[in-house]
């Protein structure tokens, strides 16, 4: 087991993010996992990244990016969360009813997973998104995808019914403890 330093990204680090993200979409299950393709990303200029860094930035408000670093600094993987209000429209165009965080672009290196790291990330995130005032944090899975489904299922989150037929995945989602 690998001891990980879990922290939000910093706005200088848009390289490190850039090439994080890039790995991440040559994951064999990427097309399962995200909704860019490596190409798509590879093609971004660099203002995008920059702005992608200083949007999961410390102290940027309602996202933040998380990475679990090693001892020697290496990135093994990221979590973002974005805090969704109450009264507001989802990414998918649903009504959010409640104060809730949402979890995309997670991802740990091969050689980091069964390792902690997965888990060190989203005990960050889950926290970070409580401290926001969180009823609940969710996430959408592919229903193919099940290296996640079994990681998710694992770190406590349920499918809650919502299904994206079209896009065959599911929300899965965790409850804050005081509330559940």
């Amino acid at each position: 087991m690998y001891t990980y330093v879990v922290r939000a990204v910093r706005a200088d680090e848009w390289t490190s993010v850039k090439a994080l993200r890039l790995l991440a979409l040559r994951d064999p299950v990427a097309h399962l996992a995200f909704y860019e393709t490596y190409e798509e990303a590879a093609a971004r200029a660099d203002d995008f990244w920059r702005e992608r860094a200083a949007g999961g930035a410390e102290g940027a408000g309602g996202a933040r990016q998380f990475v679990a670093e090693t001892p020697d600094g290496e990135w093994a993987g990221t979590v973002t969360v974005l805090v969704e209000a109450a009264g507001s429209v989802d990414w998918a165009g649903g009504a959010v009813e409640r104060l809730q965080g949402g979890v995309v672009g997670v991802f740990v290196r091969a050689e980091h997973r069964g390792t902690g790291a997965v888990e060190a990330l989203f005990g960050a995130a889950l926290e970070w998104a409580w401290s926001w005032g969180a009823e609940r944090v969710r996430l959408v899975v592919h229903e193919d995808n099940g290296r996640a489904l079994t990681c998710y299922r694992r770190l406590g989150f349920s499918p809650t019914g919502v299904v994206f037929e079209e896009q065959r995945e599911i929300e899965m989602a965790v409850e804050r403890a005081d509330r559940a």
